[in-house]
This record gives C-alpha cells, structure tokens and sequence, in this order.
C-alpha cells in the first residue's frame, strides 16, 4: 500500500456550514436572493474549508459537503423514481432542531433515543434513474482549487437499502435485492464518472452497518419481518460490487454509531460483524468510530487484514473538549495491540455538520480539533 491508501491523517466529510452561508441559502431557498450570487458565495466558502483543512495539515480535503443539507443527499437528490414529497429547504432542515421534522427528500430518524427504529423509509413509484451526479458536481468545483487530495463522499448501500419501503414499492420491485442491484448499477455510474474526473478516493458512508450490533436495530428488523443477517450479507455484497474494478483508486468506508445534536444514535461493539466486514469488503480504509465506550474495545481489530488501514475516529466532533495527545497517543498504543502500527491511522469520529444545523461545537472548535488530529499523528507516525 502508498499514497492515499495509507494516508495518515483523514476526514469524515463535512465541515460546520457557516452562519452566511445559512443566512445566503435561507434567502436563495425564499426567493430574495439569485441562484448566481449565491453560488459566488458558496465557492468563496469552499475555499475557506479548504484553506481550513490544509492549513491544519491533512492529508487529505473535503468540501465541507457545503452544498448538502444533509450528508445522505449524495444519492437523495441524484436519482429520480422516489416517492419523495416536500422539496427540500434550508428551513425545514433547520426547523428539526426546534422539534420539527425535516421536508428533504431523504429523511433521517429522530435521533433522541437510544438506538434507532429504521423506520423513515421512502418508497418508489418508478424504478430509480440517475439524473445527476451531485458528487461529481462538487468534485469539480473543488479539485481545482485544492492543493491535497481531494476525497468525495457517498452514502452507501446499505443505507439506502434500510430506507426503502419495500411493502409500499410492490410494483415496481419485486424486493429488496432487485432494488439494491439498481442502486449499486447506479452508484457504480457515479464512481466511474468520478474517477474519469480524476477522482481517486472515494467514501462510502455506512451508518447502517452499526444497526446489526445494536439491539433496537436488530429488534425494528425483525418486526418487520426482516432477517437482519440477510440484510447484512446482503449489504456486504453490495458494497463489494460498488467499488469493484476501479484500479488505482482508494476507497473508504465510515461506521458510526451517531452525530449531530443528540449526538445517539445506536450502541454495541464492532465484534458481532467485525470478521465479515473487515474481510468481505475490499475497500482500503475502514474508518471507525472509536470516541465513546460505546464503540467497544479494539479487540475486533484483530479481524483486520494486514493490507488494510483502519482509520480510527478518536477525536469526537460532538463536543467541544479537545482530546489531549497524550490521551491519543494511549488510545492509538492500545489498539495498536490488534493491529499493527502502520496500519492505522487518525481523524475525527465522524463529519462536524452531517446536517445543516451541525453540531454542538464552534468553528473554533472545529478547527482546533483538525488541528489536533495531524499535532498526533505526526508524533505518532513521524
């Protein structure tokens, strides 16, 4: 392994969305403002994750996922056939936080609770089409402004596969896995027209696969009717065809167990799908959250191929207190009892704003804890 593949420093995606971007959008989304003018103030805050990002010294950048209101649009507003409802705005994004229940067309679960019931599913009216590529959209707008790697950021699979309202899609998909061999058809035409754009790493974000270690998840399964380890196996293989036959490209996959404000979103440890996983998925990096107990031990690390890196997501981006290297530097020494060394590597638990409202940190915050990630890993990698 070289280059991006064992980078030692790395990011889950999205950066906080500044106060004038919120206020820039909540007018173009009222009509006040024009579609160019916002546009000019949306690249000028790319550059400024940008310089963020490299100015810390990562190894690899982001856009911030600036133009999402939420991190799971990557697909949501890349395909048609859902039955969607309401548009998506700024304002119903931003009215959750307020108790209110977000408009977009991919909507994510009240995260208040222990566990999650995989309950706010969409179902389609027609079978999905691809109708733009949203990732590719903010590649090129970053890329040639980057001085890093640049890495893009898609929901996975598995995901996408748990909010499908089968019982209500009956005629247009006979089941489940007729509906994720057109997603993978679908994702995989992204990834190659990213990687004709000059893309070479990209990220899968699989919230999901945290749901079969975690109780209520595996409970909301079965009540539906669900087998939950034929979701998984099932999941697996999807994501392995994703990325199949794309030489000379690294591809990631994030695990999480929750972020925004609730900051709960499920609990358990890796160890009940961590021999799978880590051996049945071809991607290069596994980046893990590893910031609370609720992770579980580095234990099922023991399961990781020696050609591949675990990323560990030590660095939490839900709270403002800043980790002490000390305390990293321990932390990487234990689960460098699993796996070697050099196969690991740093970064944030998981993205700073997976929505558009963020998270219960400052920019500050943010940029201190950036800062950190590569203060450690330079210690720790020299």
């Amino acid at each position: 392994m070289s280059g991006l593949a064992t980078a030692r420093t790395d990011v889950v995606g999205s950066l906080l969305r500044p106060a004038r971007w919120k206020e820039a959008r909540l007018r173009l989304d009222s009509g006040l403002m024009d579609r160019e003018s916002f546009a000019r103030l949306e690249l000028d805050c790319v550059r400024k994750n940008l310089e963020l990002q490299e100015g810390a010294g990562l190894d690899v950048v982001t856009d911030g996922e600036i133009s999402r209101l939420n991190f799971q649009d990557s697909f949501g507003l890349s395909v048609s056939g859902y039955d969607s409802g309401s548009g998506e705005s700024i304002g119903s994004q931003e009215s959750r936080s307020a108790g209110g229940t977000p408009l977009s067309r991919w909507e994510i679960p009240d995260l208040a609770g222990p566990g999650t019931p995989v309950i706010h599913r969409r179902p389609v009216r027609q079978r999905l089409q691809l109708t733009r590529n949203v990732p590719l959209e903010e590649y090129l707008r970053v890329a040639p402004l980057a001085k890093r790697p640049v890495k893009v950021t898609l929901i996975g699979p598995d995901r996408i596969a748990q909010r499908f309202d089968h019982e209500r899609s009956r005629d247009v998909y006979s089941g489940v896995d007729d509906f994720v061999q057109d997603v993978v058809a679908i994702q995989r035409a992204m990834v190659k027209q990213l990687v004709d754009a000059g893309c070479r790493y990209v990220h899968i974000d699989a919230p999901g696969y945290t749901a079969y270690v975690d109780e209520p998840s595996l409970s909301a399964m079965r009540a539906r009717g669900e087998d939950p380890w034929q979701n998984f196996a099932r999941s697996l293989k999807a994501d392995a065809a994703l990325v199949e036959g794309f030489p000379g490209v690294t591809f990631g996959i994030h695990l999480c167990r929750g972020n925004q404000r609730s900051m709960w979103h499920r609990e358990g440890s890796y160890d009940a799908i961590a021999e799978r996983l880590f051996n049945e998925l071809p991607h290069q990096r596994f980046l893990l959250e590893y910031d609370t107990p609720r992770a579980g031990s580095f234990a099922p690390l023991r399961f990781v191929p020696r050609d591949k890196i675990v990323v560990l997501g030590l660095v939490s981006t839900k709270v403002a207190r800043l980790e002490p290297v000390e305390e990293l530097r321990r932390r990487i020494d234990e689960a460098a009892r699993f796996v070697p060394l050099a196969n690991l590597a740093l970064s944030p638990q998981c993205g700073f704003g997976s929505d558009v409202v963020g998270n219960l940190v400052n920019e500050d915050d943010q940029k201190r804890k950036l800062e950190r990630v590569v203060e450690t890993a330079r210690q720790v990698w020299r």
